[in-house]
């Protein structure tokens, strides 16, 4: 499966720069081209450098927290929680604290640094996942509320606006809530009534 995603999406990107090139040479654009493939380069090495600092801070401090037991807690905190999204872990399981350890990072704002904490949380679920080739409902539920993440604190788009000049790099908490909020109440609802379902 893993070798088929990497094949299409191998094929999207050489689709994407196949139809640019097209495109530019049928317009007279190539040099326009060029420069913007060498400024976005250039951008994204300086967006990268920026957002490195702040990465590598906080997700030393979650290594810190789950060190320090700080898992464990917030697994017994979102414990009723978990046990109504999650009923085949316990609060204590590998699984279960993976979990919360996602959660914490997605209400910090730090989506890149929840992606190793939710990739640890999907490969628990699934030495209980007795179909390897599908996944289990609640291998589903994790993959919405990981999608659909509540944020309190949108960290990382916070820094992404004060690197590009934003004077109130904070001033869009309250659509963050919103949006948040609603979009994470529609993606549970979703995956409680269409759980159990198979297609075909």
């Amino acid at each position: 499966m893993t070798n088929e995603v990497e094949n299409l999406l191998n094929k999207v990107w050489a689709g994407m720069i196949l139809i640019s090139i097209f495109c530019a040479l049928a317009t007279g654009r190539m040099p326009q081209l060029s420069d913007a493939v060498l400024a976005g380069a250039g951008n994204a090495a300086e967006l990268v450098l920026g957002m490195l600092g702040m990465m590598c801070a906080w997700t030393g401090l979650m290594k810190i927290a789950d060190a320090g037991g700080l898992t464990s807690l917030l697994a017994r905190v979102l414990a009723p929680v978990l046990r109504r999204l999650f009923p085949a872990y316990p609060p204590e399981s590998p699984a279960a604290k993976a979990v919360c350890m996602n959660i914490t990072a997605n209400l910090l704002g730090l989506g890149n640094a929840a992606t190793p904490m939710g990739i640890a949380a999907m490969k628990e679920m699934q030495k209980n996942n007795t179909d390897v080739k599908t996944a289990n409902n609640s291998m589903v539920m994790f993959v919405v509320l990981n999608t659909a993440s509540l944020q309190l604190i949108p960290t990382f788009m916070g820094t992404l606006r004060a690197n590009y000049g934003a004077a109130a790099p904070f001033d869009i908490l309250p659509a963050v809530w919103i949006t948040s909020i609603l979009s994470l109440a529609v993606g549970l609802l979703a995956a409680k009534l269409l759980e159990g379902r198979k297609v075909g």
